[in-house]
């Protein structure tokens, strides 16, 4: 049995053949910005929690495997474009657990394969081609019964990962050591992390998701979430929604220059989908006078590093 300490708290870990490999690390930034308006910054390293499953889709896997497992299933099946984090730590997730795992990539797959997929295919996923526009009806039972006829029964995990066990995992993101932060900012993709966190954070504290999409639509998701959850938050939250930099998986020069920069001043390596966005949200309102003086943050390194090899390698940017 894995037992667990006071800065790692997943209940049944013991179950979860795939073991975070350390605890969190905290690492405080440290900038003139900061010391100018009295702010503690801490980020908490997900990411370091191991090395294939890194970040939220540690805490998003857990409960969708367990499940999987108790009810029999022998293979999962998932949703993603060809740089998903999700697809990558299902893989690995899936293998370490005994489980076949089945990848619907959106659109087509080329060869050679990118890092991503030569990751998932090398721990045994089945990678699945589907055209863009059965991809936007891949919920439909129309879609899913011809999947089923494809691979057999196999249990379903949603693009992203983001479903009830997905949101009871991201509850247990924040432990007792958090609860002293008064701001706690996360990325926001499918939302299921959010949603995880406003389920429990306090009433002290504030929530700031920063949205990796362009379009006001995330507000009316996340409502969505939390009504279909239940989740009543006792924190107040913001959403973000001027950083997505063009949208879903999109750049500008200066978050590139930012994340370098970052990098190399704190040697904290960022992904340019997620994490580095939220950062660069982060640095922007404290400029802005967002925070009150004397405020401690929490910043959520959610992980995704896996997919900075194949930006790099597509775009030829040494991040």
């Amino acid at each position: 049995m894995i037992k667990n300490n006071k800065s790692f708290d997943l209940k049944s870990l013991d179950y979860f053949i795939l073991a975070p490999t350390k605890p969190p690390i905290y690492q405080q930034l440290f900038s003139p910005l900061f010391r100018e308006r009295g702010l503690k910054v801490m980020v908490k390293r997900l990411d370091l929690l191991h090395p294939d499953v890194q970040g939220n889709k540690f805490y998003k896997l857990h409960y969708n495997l367990k499940t999987a497992k108790d009810l029999g299933f022998r293979s999962v099946l998932t949703f993603g474009g060809a740089y998903s984090n999700h697809i990558h730590a299902t893989s690995f997730a899936a293998a370490a657990n005994g489980l076949e795992s089945i990848g619907v990539i959106r659109g087509e797959l080329i060869a050679p394969l990118n890092p991503t997929l030569i990751d998932a295919q090398n721990q045994g996923m089945l990678l699945h081609p589907m055209n863009r526009t059965d991809y936007r009806e891949k919920d439909s039972p129309t879609i899913l019964e011809q999947l089923k006829g494809m691979f057999g029964d196999f249990y379903l995990i949603p693009e992203g990962g983001t479903n009830a066990l997905a949101i009871k995992g991201t509850k247990e993101i924040l432990t007792d050591q958090d609860l002293n932060m008064d701001f706690v900012t996360t990325p926001i993709g499918t939302g299921g992390t959010f949603a995880g966190l406003l389920g429990s954070a306090t009433a002290k504290q504030q929530v700031i998701g920063f949205s990796a999409l362009k379009g006001d639509f995330i507000f009316s998701e996340i409502d969505d979430l939390l009504q279909k959850h239940n989740i009543r938050p006792k924190c107040t939250y913001n959403i973000q929604t001027a950083y997505h930099f063009g949208g879903y998986a999109k750049h500008k020069p200066a978050l590139i220059q930012f994340m370098q920069e970052l990098k190399k001043k704190a040697n904290l390596p960022l992904d340019p989908v997620y994490t580095g966005k939220m950062l660069f949200g982060l640095f922007d309102l404290i400029q802005k006078d967002y925070f009150p003086y004397g405020s401690k943050i929490l910043v959520l390194h959610t992980g995704g590093l896996q997919g900075i090899r194949g930006f790099e390698q597509r775009l030829g940017i040494q991040l």
